[in-house]
């Protein structure tokens, strides 16, 4: 079977979906919203907005407003056709100055935002402008960040903070508590297949989830919930949750027995309760053994959706 048609039949289940939501940030959003652009405006990725370190975070700090770094990334995934316009909005200065290490994408949307323009509206304008047909929102359109809370009582704040964490949080919170983008209740309600991760758990999966609208519709909406497991062991203290003991932690916010699918490595055996199908196969790219191939991760959801 050619390549082509390969990946034509990988397709196969998830072409006959009408709605599909990808919640999560960063590459790891981004590598899912790549492998299924082909469902065009039928995916729509949905993305935190907690992001304190980088580019990101020096904007912030100086300007405030939501944090568009994770936004800018799952843009430049999903561009089907690179052109001049997408290569300058991913430019990155260089140098020593004020503007060295900062993202041409991060300040035009942050331009947008201080000329008072919404940020989905702004979001939109540079998908037009770069062809992007997927549908991206931010989770929420208020300036938010990620704190834990730990069992001495001590609340951290900031991404950046808890990815440097020397002991696992108790629970996990906004702050300050912000609504979702009324939009992405809309599409969640609507969704066929809802997908979280992969990526980092406590600062690119669970974010979203932290907004009570986002739990409640995935609680109560009819579309299926599926996990997709990073394929190395996570750098920071998310690395020492099990696979079980992440999936517990979805199901305490988003409702119990709500995720019914999990895609991970064979490395992995976990003992899942009976409403979670187990769906293990090799997934990592040929170039980078930690990132997910494309064609490999379809092949794994084509697999396992008949099963939900």
């Amino acid at each position: 079977m050619s390549e082509k048609a390969q990946s034509q039949t990988h397709r196969q289940q998830l072409n006959a979906l009408n709605n599909v939501v990808a919640i999560g940030g960063g590459h790891g959003l981004g590598r899912v919203l790549s492998a299924l652009s082909f469902l065009k405006e039928r995916l729509t990725g949905v993305v935190a907005t907690t992001d304190n370190g980088g580019s990101t975070g020096r904007i912030r700090a100086q300007h405030g407003g939501i944090a568009w770094g994770d936004l800018r990334n799952c843009l430049t995934q999903i561009i089907v056709k690179p052109t001049v316009a997408s290569s300058l909005f991913e430019y990155r200065f260089t140098g020593s100055g004020e503007l060295a290490g900062h993202n041409l994408g991060n300040l035009i949307l942050t331009a947008l935002e201080d000329m008072k323009i919404r940020p989905l509206t702004g979001l939109d304008l540079v998908r037009d402008l770069l062809h992007v047909r997927v549908g991206l929102m931010p989770m929420s359109e208020s300036p938010v960040h990620l704190s834990s809370h730990l069992t001495s009582g001590e609340t951290i704040l900031g991404e950046v903070s808890i990815d440097g964490l020397g002991e696992l949080p108790c629970s996990l919170s906004l702050d300050p508590p912000v609504p979702a983008t009324p939009e992405v209740l809309s599409k969640i309600e609507q969704a066929e297949l809802i997908i979280l991760g992969p990526g980092s758990f406590f600062t690119s999966v669970m974010p979203s989830l932290l907004i009570p609208e986002i739990a409640q519709t995935i609680r109560h909406c009819q579309g299926k919930v599926i996990f997709i497991d990073n394929i190395g062991k996570e750098h920071g203290i998310a690395g020492t949750l099990s696979l079980a003991d992440r999936l517990t932690w979805l199901e305490e916010q988003i409702g119990d027995k709500r995720v019914n699918g999990v895609i991970t490595t064979p490395q992995e055996a976990p003992c899942l309760p009976p409403h979670i199908q187990l769906h293990r196969q090799a997934l990592s790219a040929d170039d980078v053994s930690y990132r997910h191939d494309r064609d490999r991760l379809l092949e794994a959801m084509n697999s396992l959706l008949p099963r939900l």
